[in-house]
Order: structure tokens, then C-alpha cells, then sequence
């Protein structure tokens, strides 16, 4: 069964996503254990502030402290474009549509979609 996203604008300006059904307004879950939150994955999209046009799309279980070793300089490979800005992120419970949902991303059709809908 396929359970409808809710996107929802955040205080801070983030848009989000969640697949969960006891997501609340602002797309948090209602009452979560910290187990289940490190079950969590996140497909997190980026921004650069000096190169507006460089975009990053990955996949996380704890966003900020991606987006801190991001704006680090941790990665090779969006050192060069940073500071980075978190533009948005979806939040799944299964690994795998996750994983699915980055890959898509990441193609043509996905970059297309991310830059017109997300």
C-alpha cells in the first residue's frame, strides 16, 4: 500500500515531506521512539549559496550533521560550491524507497521534477 506524501512549509522556510501517516501539520511525527528515528532515511536537497545554480541531491539518516560536514568541506565532491543551504528534505521509513527515490532524483527526469516541484 502506497501512503500519500504531505508537504508542508516549515517555520524556517523548508518544505517537507512524509510518507507518515502520523505526520502532523508541519510533517514531524507525531510521537516517535529514538529507535524509530534512527531507522529513518532522508533524501536531502542542497543549494549552493555561492553558485546558485550547483544543486546536490544525497540520502541521510541525520541531515544536519550532513549538511555541517557538507558546509565542512568533508565531501570532495561539494567542497568547491560551498556554503550550502538545506533546500529541502523527505523523510522515509523504508530503506529501499528511499535509496529509489535518490536514484530518480539524480536522473534526468528527477532533476527536472526537483527543480520545478521541490
Amino acid at each position: 500500500m502506497r501512503l500519500p506524501l504531505r508537504l508542508a512549509r516549515q517555520p524556517d522556510g523548508l518544505r517537507r515531506l512524509s510518507s507518515d501517516p502520523s505526520a502532523k501539520a508541519y510533517g514531524r511525527r507525531a510521537e516517535a521512539s529514538a529507535k524509530e528515528d534512527s531507522a529513518m532515511k532522508y533524501v536531502y536537497l542542497l543549494q549552493s549559496l555561492t553558485f546558485p545554480n550547483q544543486r546536490h541531491i544525497g540520502i541521510t539518516a541525520d541531515v544536519d550533521a550532513r549538511l555541517q560536514t557538507h558546509n565542512a568541506g568533508g565531501s570532495p565532491h561539494t567542497a568547491k560550491y560551498r556554503p550550502w543551504k538545506l533546500e529541502t528534505y523527505i523523510c522515509f521509513q523504508d530503506d529501499q524507497r528511499a535509496i529509489e527515490f535518490e536514484q530518480y532524483l539524480k536522473s534526468g527526469s528527477g532533476r527536472a521534477f526537483s527543480k520545478k516541484r521541490l
